[in-house]
């Protein structure tokens, strides 16, 4: 930390922290003593295009221009276990993110990324287990020190039943590979974050702020107790679960909805289990709204994005993803995405967010808007715990979301909640003129790839492989070691997922 004196632009002396300090259990004004005095959050900007090289340009254009972490955002397919050439996959490969089927891929993706150089984040939730598995992989052919790799695997299938859809298996399976993930790292890979809880989803799909840490924290209370149940001890995996949210329009509401989080998941987490300060610790990555971007007048999401970030940063987030303005309309250009990242930029160089900790802590108005949110989201968490859980809560956390959403969409239909550009100050416009990929040929290159992995690989050991990994599935091992070595051996994503659904059958609900 600099020895300058901190001061306002007029000259104005600004303290580390005014009045209670952060850093001390149950972390309402923030997780670290002297928060963004000491390092301010991480810029983390969500990429994910079509083909690896294409995600990785994308990757190396914002690190040179000052982000800090890398997020990938993978495509349908990937998300849900169909290999490119996959019917299941047709007219889908690398539309939402980036297509990975194999080792060569994931080779591609980080070409001439040092993976110990960077901290990664992968929005992966029912295959979760085969992305990192082949990060590890590709870390050890680097000659990376396990140990040495650090990011996160959101790792989240429960809010996947809840809000939004890319589950695969029945839910005590997805149950199961998440403890597995959380028992290879806490050994293997001991600075990766194994579940990144995700209130983010809930809330995209309508939630309300209360709505979106209940339903969050619901989740994450059954992964601790189901990794209890698997023998996993505490302190070896609760310090790296780490939290993402969204944030929305409503600025005060959204900093009181973080200091509320971070309390209530100390409380939670010290009463229920016992745990110490450093696994009450509520860390997480936030990311703007995606579902408050207008397709009207985009523009007007640069000033959206601004807000949300700023909420963020009052409310302490650990790291940021900034939306691009054109994100309602397309994948983002570089353009918007550049402009994305420079927001945060400017907000860390030039707004003084970073100067004092907690800088709304005391305001009247943001204190009983914390104690509300907090009381909310508690009554929830209680009507949850009586139906036995999550797990057990699934339809009545659905239902809830849907009705949040649906009183949500009529207010602006009826008025009564302004959108500028929808139904306030709107104008007349012609459809926006999108360049997009060809994404037929994309395809027909990314197949082609895969076909060309399975042409040079052994089958026999292909075969050995998967039969392992079936036998492991079928008793209590763990089947990350398996996974490494079958990604090694070129196994696909798909060929991995399908013996998994033999082995474990899919879920309908």
């Amino acid at each position: 930390m600099s020895d300058t004196p901190i001061q306002t632009d007029s000259g104005i002396a600004v303290d580390p922290v005014y009045g209670d300090t952060a850093g001390e259990h149950p972390f309402t004004r923030g997780v670290y003593e002297t928060m963004y005095r000491g390092r301010v959050w991480t810029m983390r900007q969500y990429a994910g295009f079509g083909t690896a090289e294409e995600t990785n340009e994308r990757f190396r254009y914002l690190l040179e221009r000052g982000q800090t972490g890398l997020s990938v955002a993978f495509d349908l397919p990937t998300q849900m276990g169909y290999d490119s050439d996959a019917p299941m996959a047709a007219g889908e490969v690398g539309r939402v993110g980036v297509a990975v089927d194999s080792l060569d891929d994931m080779r591609r993706l980080f070409e001439g990324i040092q993976l110990d150089q960077v901290s990664t984040s992968m929005t992966i939730n029912s295959t979760a287990g085969i992305l990192l598995a082949l990060y590890v992989a590709l870390g050890d052919e680097q000659g990376v020190d396990r140990s040495a790799l650090s990011g996160t695997v959101q790792n989240d299938v429960l809010k996947e039943y809840i809000a939004r859809g890319t589950y695969i298996y029945p839910v005590d399976q997805s149950l199961r590979l998440i403890s597995d993930i959380m028992g290879f790292c806490s050994s293997e890979v001991p600075r990766w974050n194994t579940v990144s809880i995700s209130g983010y989803h809930i809330r995209e799909a309508g939630s309300t702020a209360p709505q979106e840490i209940a339903f969050t924290f619901a989740n994450g209370l059954e992964y601790v107790r189901r990794a209890l149940d698997a023998g996993l001890e505490l302190e070896a995996f609760a310090p790296r679960l780490s939290f993402f949210f969204a944030a929305h329009n409503d600025l005060f509401e959204e900093v009181a909805k973080f200091r509320a989080a971070r309390r209530l998941w100390a409380t939670l987490m010290r009463e229920r289990f016992g745990a110490t300060d450093r696994s009450c610790m509520l860390r997480f990555h936030t990311q703007t709204g995606g579902s408050t971007l207008t397709a009207q007048q985009p523009l007007n999401n640069v000033v959206r994005v601004a807000v949300q970030a700023l909420a963020a940063t009052l409310g302490g987030t650990q790291s940021l993803h900034t939306n691009g303005y054109d994100e309602a309309l397309a994948l983002p250009t570089e353009e918007s995405a550049k402009l994305a990242l420079r927001t945060q930029q400017v907000l860390a160089s030039e707004s003084g967010v970073t100067r004092t900790v907690d800088p709304l802590g005391g305001s009247h108005y943001v204190e009983a808007l914390t104690d509300e949110v907090e009381r909310l989201a508690l009554e929830y968490l209680e009507k949850i715990d009586e139906m036995g859980g999550a797990s057990q809560a699934i339809e009545y956390m659905q239902e809830e979301i849907h009705q949040a959403a649906y009183r949500f969409q009529m207010d602006i239909e009826s008025g009564e909640r302004s959108v500028v550009g929808v139904n306030l100050h709107t104008e007349e416009e012609g459809s926006p003129r999108l360049g997009q990929p060809d994404y037929s040929a994309l395809e027909a290159g990314q197949v082609e790839r895969l076909q060309a992995v399975r042409a040079a690989r052994d089958d026999a050991e292909v075969r050995t492989a998967l039969d392992s990994i079936r036998q492991v599935a079928g008793s209590d091992g763990n089947l990350m070691p398996g996974l490494v070595d079958a990604v090694k051996r070129r196994v696909t994503l798909g060929e991995i997922s399908d013996a998994l659904r033999e082995e474990w059958g899919t879920w309908d609900g």
